[in-house]
């Protein structure tokens, strides 16, 4: 049986994403800097949507080093990784002027260094079976400007271009490589941030041209979609997910 390993996949996106993989019949190897509490939630959860086993580990991703532990210990549960889904990320919104070093550092390391390390700890072990699918979630932020994001985008676009030049490298040996870019999506922590602020939410759903944010589970489709057999041949491809958010 394949085996899938979502980082983030407490909350939101990677939550959907960790359920609608187990809905296949993944087994699952979950990954968070959450509360052991959350975790054993979204385990009896992917248990309950079908995976034949969940699994989880709490894992701090600022820290270097975590993220090849991680797989390590996913390896050591169940001696495989068929589908890697590198969905942890972390936001730090300041005008660019003010960013600090210190916030430099934690952001790359989250949102860049941990996919870019866990994806090269994983190919030994791809490469030993065969192939496998690596999915980066990046962000429409990766290719559109706006305002206090200049960090979070930057590292959105570097994971963008991180996956093309990885599908190049590893396509001759079965590992596809693709990142999804999600737009405006109502997880709970986007509504509570933009909930504080008065009208930011219908100023958000007005931008998208369907007239609405997207749902969590709109967007676990689309990593769904390319871990299994449907999406055999799309490789190097940047997925956006986002109401049509980009185009204007």
């Amino acid at each position: 049986m394949k085996v899938a390993l979502v980082t983030g996949s407490s909350r939101g996106i990677g939550r959907e994403t960790a359920l609608g993989l187990a809905a296949k019949g993944f087994r699952l190897f979950l990954a968070a800097d959450h509360t052991e509490a959350e975790l054993e939630d979204v385990a009896a959860a992917c248990l309950e949507a079908g995976a034949p086993e969940a699994r989880f580990r709490i894992v701090d991703l600022g820290v270097p080093g975590q993220a090849e532990a991680m797989i390590e210990a996913a390896l050591a549960a169940f001696g495989r990784i068929d589908v890697l889904v590198n969905n942890a990320g972390i936001r730090c919104r300041k005008p660019f002027g003010d960013f600090t070093r210190e916030d430099f550092a934690s952001v790359i390391e989250v949102n860049l260094a941990a996919a870019f390390f866990a994806s090269q700890a994983v190919l030994l072990a791809m490469r030993a079976q065969g192939g496998g699918r690596i999915i980066h979630i990046a962000s429409q932020h990766g290719t559109v400007a706006s305002e206090e994001n200049a960090l979070y985008g930057i590292t959105k676009a570097a994971l963008i271009h991180l996956a093309r030049n990885m599908a190049f490298e590893l396509a001759r040996e079965g590992i596809q490589v693709n990142t999804v870019s999600p737009g405006p999506i109502a997880t709970q922590y986007n509504l509570d941030t933009w909930g504080k602020q008065a009208g930011k939410l219908e100023m958000m759903a007005g931008r998208v041209p369907v007239g609405r944010m997207g749902r969590p589970e709109e967007v676990a489709e689309a990593v769904v979609f390319l871990a299994t057999t449907q999406g055999s041949y799309i490789h190097g491809h940047d997925l956006v997910v986002d109401g049509g958010y980009i185009i204007h």
